[in-house]
């Protein structure tokens, strides 16, 4: 059975992807598995999706915890722990990165001891989210070599079935692209092992007391109730802007913001609006002189209660 992971941030189509890549192996015979994983729905946050195929029925459920191939959309998120880009990942496990550096830079930094691969990319292409999903899902069917380029086209047409004509055929372009360009590595992704679930315990019941509808149940009295809830308010981690060390090229962190919630004053610097700033971070990667960094979000609120207070 393959098991493939699909590693990038709202926005950029792995959702998209992993459904391509699904439907492009059910084109070939392959009994399938595809679905995203996230927490609340916003741009920019770490997502990842994943994939199963295999020629008999697939009865494993859940994440894949030991993937045979991980594909990952935004090199910014290999830092992020949470993001999880590496875990459970072995010996034969295949690491496909949409990135510029050179795969031996990867798989020196990573200390990986399975194939590494890269879909360069250059910088001016970094913010064109919305191809970045089919350029991965053509590239992983390549390296895994059970996909043809008829099978290919066929699910990005499907599955972006509605779509208006220039949108489908930019994606194939890109798509096949990739899956041109991996055509020397194609079939180096291996057939893992099925996980196994190990001793199974049956769990012991808890009996909960029934309680009165009064209590259990919401008590909404009319409509219009709720408070807005700033996006701002999702951030655990504060991006903060030096900026004597700022180059003032503003361009770059206001354009990678998935958001938009960064700004540029009359005077060429940037601002963060922390009212939509979600903290995703991406400033802080992609800033030329490093002049963005990060603090916990509740040390920023520490400190401007103590501004206050003086």
């Amino acid at each position: 059975m393959y098991c493939i992971r699909l590693h990038g941030r709202g926005g950029q189509g792995m959702k998209t992807a992993s459904r391509i890549l699904g439907s492009a192996f059910f084109e070939e015979g392959f009994e399938v598995q595809d679905a995203p994983r996230y927490g609340a729905e916003r741009r920019g946050a770490p997502i990842f999706a994943y994939v199963r195929a295999a020629r008999r029925p697939i009865l494993e459920r859940g994440i894949i915890r030991r993937p045979d191939l991980v594909v990952v959309a935004d090199e910014t998120l290999v830092p992020v722990s949470a993001a999880g880009v590496v875990q459970g990942v072995g010996p034969y496990t295949v690491l496909l990165i949409h990135s510029a550096e050179a795969p031996a830079v990867w798989k020196r930094r990573l200390k990986l001891g399975g194939e590494v691969f890269t879909l360069p990319v250059a910088p001016e292409d970094r913010a064109d989210v919305p191809l970045i999903g089919a350029s991965c899902a053509g590239a992983a069917a390549r390296l895994v070599g059970e996909i043809s380029r008829d099978a290919l086209e066929e699910a990005i047409r499907s599955e972006l079935v509605g779509m208006r004509a220039e949108v489908v055929a930019e994606n194939l372009e890109r798509a096949l692209g990739a899956y041109d360009r991996l055509a020397p590595h194609a079939g180096c992704v291996r057939e893992g092992d099925a996980e196994g679930v190990g001793p199974f315990e049956s769990p012991d019941w808890i009996d909960l007391p029934f309680e009165d509808a009064r209590i259990s149940a919401p008590d909404i009295h009319a409509g219009g109730t709720s408070v807005q809830v700033r996006t701002g308010l999702w951030r655990t981690m504060r991006p903060l802007i030096d900026l004597e060390h700022c180059h003032r090229c503003a361009w770059v962190c206001s354009t990678f913001c998935p958001d938009g919630a960064i700004r540029v004053d009359d005077a060429g610097a940037p601002q963060i609006d922390y009212d939509h700033c979600k903290g995703c971070l991406v400033c802080v990667a992609v800033c030329p002189p490093h002049a963005i960094h990060a603090i916990p979000e509740e040390q920023a609120a520490d400190a401007a209660a103590a501004e206050n207070a003086a």
